[in-house]
């Protein structure tokens, strides 16, 4: 059994207790992280295809340590110019062991919702401590007419009202 699974914006093949270098995770050595974008499932010569991703379906890891990847050189030069450029470049990386895929039963992360009305609260007495161009900004999406010509205090009074 094997699976196509997006993590950290690349596409990786897993299966089964195989080892991965994958892109710095923000999560803690230990710990354990799902990834519930998978595109493709392959169990015993069945294939599931997502569009683009498979609902409920999930890959589970075990972060086994971060580290730096080998060093690359990047070297430019143009001829009879004097001109050299060098510069290395070490990737952050994470590595993970895939514990096991589940074709269904996996729940989506819950994307975080704010309340808007906390934010218009909080902006009102924050007025004053922002930019101008800030100030310009929010009357164009509070839809206030002239605002471009408004000074500061003007803008803070007629975002208030």
């Amino acid at each position: 059994m094997y699976a196509i699974v997006e993590i950290a914006g690349q596409q990786f093949k897993v299966a089964k207790d195989q080892k991965v270098y994958v892109h710095r995770l923000p999560e803690a050595e230990g710990s354990k992280v799902t990834f519930d974008n998978v595109m493709l499932i392959e169990d015993k010569g069945n294939v599931t295809i997502g569009a683009p991703a498979i609902e409920g379906a999930g890959v589970t890891a075990k972060i086994l340590g971060h580290l730096k990847g080998d060093k690359v050189i990047v070297f430019k030069k143009k001829r009879r110019k004097g001109y050299k450029k060098k510069n290395g470049h070490r990737q952050y990386l994470t590595e993970i062991q895939i514990e096991g895929i589940s074709a269904s039963g996996v729940k989506k992360a819950a994307a975080k919702k704010e309340a808007p009305k906390a934010e218009a609260k909080e902006e009102s007495k924050d007025l004053s401590s922002m930019t101008v161009a800030e100030l310009k900004a929010l009357a164009k999406e509070k839809g206030i007419s002239g605002y471009t010509s408004l000074k500061k205090a003007e803008l803070i009074e007629a975002l208030s009202k």
